[in-house]
């Protein structure tokens, strides 16, 4: 018995794979309780260091502003990045050169310097070239930076997706008369979505990651800056980044759900219903399509 992609596994194959299983999973057991043990031996586990995360002032003081500032700087970039990095990896697919090269040129240049140095050159940008307040800067810098950065790498996204719709698929709209945009925006489009949105999702939480590097080289209140704060005000450094870490993980694992359920939406709304015509009804449909199309009136040709 064979599946598309690999042999079934037989009986010792299969008795290979639950002991490999069962190693796995107590080397795994193993790795935690050294973990707590560690922690344990130098105080980490002591009461008084997390009783701060079970008062209100810990949270409404300095991690739900922090989470705040995060999701605006993600949501912002997310916002700017999804349609600039679709329109540049449709341009990259386009028959004139004087639109493609340039495309091109800029996705592979951004997509080639680290997020970090684009968000710290944008920042030496608005502090001598616009008279954005201080306290504003570290915002507009992040979000620059992950707009740019982003947006190439989305852009390749797109590209990929759209090649990896049969050739027939564009085929056919030329064969109908379709327009190269008609034919992107009506046929390709669409379909690419579902095949792109897992890739698209990944990059949207790498966005929500990587909000924390402004703040740790521009001084931008996001949630692992403001844990800074927190840990330096109750000496508890370890809780803090087990705190935070739990949250980036709740708050990842709710975008990639939320992507699972729309994409597993989109594909049954593209499945067919599977409904069979009867030859009455493939009549009525044929002579429907022809009378439409042609018409019987004065003129009309059949």
């Amino acid at each position: 018995m064979t599946s598309v992609l690999y042999d079934a596994p037989g009986p010792r194959a299969k008795r290979r794979n639950v002991l490999l299983s069962v190693i796995f999973f107590v080397l795994l057991a193993l790795l935690l309780w050294w973990v707590w043990q560690t922690l344990d031996d130098k105080n980490q586990l002591e009461w008084s260091l997390w009783k701060p995360f079970t008062t209100s002032e810990a949270w409404t003081t300095y991690l739900l502003p922090g989470l705040a500032d995060t999701l605006k700087a993600a949501a912002l970039a997310m916002i700017i990045a999804l349609p600039l990095g679709a329109v540049l990896g449709i341009a990259r697919m386009s028959d004139h050169r004087w639109v493609r090269i340039p495309a091109g040129a800029v996705v592979e240049f951004f997509r080639a310097i680290p997020v970090l140095l684009l968000m710290l050159f944008a920042n030496e940008f608005y502090v001598r070239s616009t008279g954005i307040p201080s306290d504003e800067r570290p915002l507009y810098a992040v979000v620059t930076g992950l707009v740019l950065y982003n947006a190439s790498v989305l852009a390749e996204i797109v590209r990929a997706g759209i090649l990896s719709l049969p050739k027939g698929q564009s085929e056919a709209a030329m064969a109908i008369g379709l327009r190269k945009s008609q034919t992107m925006s009506s046929i390709l489009l669409p379909q690419a979505v579902t095949a792109m949105l897992p890739a698209i999702v990944s990059q949207l939480v790498v966005i929500v990651k990587d909000t924390a590097l402004g703040g740790v080289m521009l001084g931008f209140t996001e949630l692992l800056n403001t844990r800074s704060t927190l840990a330096a005000n109750y000496a508890n450094v370890i809780p803090s980044f087990i705190v935070v870490a739990v949250i980036f993980i709740v708050l990842n694992f709710i975008l990639t759900s939320f992507a699972s359920w729309l994409e597993g939406r989109l594909r049954r709304s593209k499945r067919s219903t599977g409904a069979v015509l009867g030859a009455d009804k493939v009549d009525d449909v044929n002579a429907a399509e022809v009378g439409g199309t042609y018409g019987t009136g004065a003129g009309g040709k059949i």
